[in-house]
């Protein structure tokens, strides 16, 4: 399992628009061959900050089955937009099972 970790800052004053637009683009994720879940978190302390974390199969279900895909056009469309400054996307996998 690949967990896919994004920090998100999101435009000030966008905040009910972006969690609008992110329930309407979840669907398209979902539907990607290798997605596993996801969760969008909103930060407690900064307006605006958000983290993205999606679980995938592989490193590639995600940078080819989705990137590679015309839903990831969607996806954009929906939500990238909202970003200031656009954010960095990073991938771990799990070193220790307890």
């Amino acid at each position: 399992m690949i967990l896919e970790a994004v920090m998100l800052q999101v435009k000030p004053g966008e905040e009910e628009a972006y969690e609008a637009a992110f329930r309407q683009a979840s669907p398209i994720i979902a539907a990607t061959p290798g997605y596993i879940r996801h969760q969008l978190q909103r930060c407690l302390e900064t307006p605006g900050k958000y983290l993205l974390l999606i679980e995938w199969e592989t490193l590639e279900a995600h940078t080819v089955n989705f990137r590679g895909s015309p839903a990831y056009g969607e996806w954009k469309a929906l939500l990238h937009h909202f970003y200031d400054p656009f954010p960095t996307v990073e991938h771990f996998e799990r070193v220790e099972t307890t």
